[in-house]
């Protein structure tokens, strides 16, 4: 009697020990479980940014890995350099406001046109004409396997003037440079050894 007592009482210390494994476990595996899901909504929260819209409401904006956006951002500074250097009105401060702003995306290669155009009286004759100019982006081909990035831009010009409307192909090429950003320069990038492979006349039309 005395021994098959103690037989139950090893084979109940032996099923209290299996038992306390088993919750040990469980714990463990829920601790776990609440440890990761706890950093994977960490990781989450700190992809939402909260924007204040104009001192009255928040609102949401998802961050991004700035990589993932430089080809984008690529294209639309060399779009918006063409725009600023090839947009021309017949008003001396509106040429050279644009001319300002274009030049602070470009190095001295972009200047030199400026100064070249300048000095063949390019702008007098715009204004004299009261010439309207303007340009329109077919494509930018960027080449990001190599930096400098190379760029190839497509793009038409349009001349208005009081009796014809001019098209023209214009061809531009230059290199890419990572740069600091500010307000004058919001993509961070230099253009450099911007040159105009081709700007020929494609058509006349009379008004």
């Amino acid at each position: 009697m005395e021994f098959k007592s103690l037989t139950n009482i090893e084979t109940s210390f032996r099923q209290i020990r299996l038992f306390a494994l088993v919750f040990i476990c469980l714990c463990a595996l829920v601790t776990g479980f609440a440890v990761w899901n706890s950093y994977s909504f960490a990781e989450k929260q700190r992809q939402k940014i909260y924007v204040l819209d104009n001192g009255k409401s928040l609102m949401l904006a998802l961050s991004q890995d700035m990589a993932q956006n430089r080809p984008i951002e690529a294209k639309s500074h060399v779009k918006r350099f063409h725009e600023l250097f090839f947009t021309l009105s017949p008003d001396k401060d509106a040429i050279e406001g644009n001319i300002k702003r274009s030049l602070f995306l470009a190095d001295r290669s972009a200047f030199n046109y400026y100064k070249d155009l300048s000095e063949k009286g390019y702008y007098n004759r715009i204004i004299s004409g009261n010439i309207n100019q303007t340009v329109e982006i077919d494509s930018v081909k960027c080449d990001f396997n190599q930096y400098p990035y190379k760029v190839r831009t497509y793009a038409r010009q349009l001349i208005v003037r009081e009796s014809s409307l001019t098209v023209r192909s214009l061809v531009t090429t230059c290199r890419l440079l990572n740069a600091t950003r500010s307000d004058n320069n919001p993509h961070g990038f230099i253009m450099e050894a911007f040159t105009i492979d081709e700007n020929r006349d494609l058509q006349t039309i009379k008004r």
